[in-house]
């Protein structure tokens, strides 16, 4: 089986997305999947679309928590992938 794809949108200087990344490292241990982490300052295209919303987590192209990430939810969207 494939492993799910979680995509992390996030961006320097932003403690929240500190946060949300200590939960999807934590997360790892737990769930196989591919971790791929994308720096919306990066891109114009990705700073206009999640400028506001940042941290944002994608698993499989599918947006499940954006702001405040929390490791329930993610959990939830990981089992249901596995």
């Amino acid at each position: 089986m494939k492993q799910p794809e979680l995509v992390f949108y996030t961006r320097s200087r932003c403690p929240l997305c500190d946060k949300a990344k200590e939960v999807i490292v934590e997360l790892k241990k737990e769930y196989d999947f591919t971790l791929i982490e994308k720096d919306i300052d990066e891109s114009d295209e990705l700073t206009e679309k999640y400028g506001i919303m940042i941290p944002v987590v994608e698993i499989d192209g599918n947006e499940v928590q954006f702001g405040h990430i929390d490791a329930i939810t993610l959990c939830e969207a990981l089992t249901e992938k596995n």
